[in-house]
């Protein structure tokens, strides 16, 4: 039998690396054709043609990462209420004092948008907003019930943002500040988002096991999912990986591996500043 017959065609996927400590972020760096992945103890692993190797390990677990325009990186150390940095040689705690920062995400100007969930059920989660000169302040409670993975649309317009708790997928205008939500999907526990170049998004769960796609027309379908939680295991978040950025890694916080998959779909890539706070720190240090 294919073990992968159960995925919708032509969701064909594989292992891509094995042996992590339960992965819940990924990112790819386009320059050097190289994926990030986080570990529960901290760990930033670095995957690329030769394999898999910790080069790193950050004060916390690692939910969520975003890569700069100079191969550096953006951490959210969630268990030690900090946003670091990892400049290629050391990781920095760049703010501290967050209560569960979970996803960070990039905009244009260098701008970090950062979810910090707050606890389970509390609806007590924000987005921060963390300035190219270090400076972090609240940019919205309004989406709180345990605010998680959030992108900014390759336009710069939008902020997009997923609840896990209720599970909502909202868009708020970096102008003017105000939400519209998008769309709820009952039955689920949303974790992760990643544009498609056709205007769309993927939306990664946690439960059940599946990989959502949203088009530009608001029609949703699902485009991968595993019933048995083993090649798809709590497909927590997912980014576009290769040249044309046509493939899609899931990170599996239920298990111990990345998957590689091909949904037939071409991503957009993430905004990856060469300035931002971490520069900030390196100034004033």
């Amino acid at each position: 039998m294919d073990p992968l017959a159960h995925l919708p065609a032509p969701g064909r996927a594989r292992v891509l690396v094995d042996g992590l400590d339960h992965p819940e972020g990924v990112a790819y760096d386009p320059a050097t054709d190289v994926v990030w992945a986080g570990g529960e103890g901290g760990q930033l692993y670095r995957v690329d043609a030769n394999g898999c190797t910790e080069v790193a390990r950050a004060p916390g677990f690692v939910l969520g990462l975003a890569v700069d325009g100079r191969g550096r990186l953006a951490v959210c150390a969630s268990s030690d209420g900090s946003l670091c940095a990892w400049d290629g040689e050391e990781v920095h705690r760049v703010v501290e004092g967050l209560g569960f920062p979970n996803w960070p995400a990039f905009a244009p100007d260098g701008a970090l948008y950062v979810s910090d969930s707050g606890a389970w059920g509390a609806d007590d989660g924000r987005l921060v907003r963390i300035d190219p000169d270090g400076t972090a302040e609240t940019f919205s409670r309004e989406a709180p019930h345990f605010t998680n993975g959030c992108a900014v649309t390759p336009d710069g317009r939008w902020l997009w943002v997923v609840e896990s708790y209720v599970p909502i997928v909202s868009r708020f205008d970096l102008r003017s500040g105000e939400r519209e939500e998008v769309c709820t999907l009952l039955g689920t526990v949303l974790d992760g988002l990643a544009f498609t170049a056709d205007g769309g998004v993927l939306i990664s769960c946690y439960r059940p096991d599946r990989i959502y796609h949203l088009d530009a027309s608001g029609h949703l379908e699902v485009v991968a999912q595993d019933p048995q939680g083993t090649l798809l295991g709590a497909p927590t978040n997912v980014c576009f990986v290769g040249p044309e950025l046509d493939r899609v890694v899931s990170a599996n916080l239920g298990r111990w591996h990345l998957t590689l998959l091909d949904l037939g779909l071409r991503g957009a890539a993430p905004h990856r500043p060469a300035r931002w706070a971490l520069d900030a720190l390196a100034v004033t240090a």
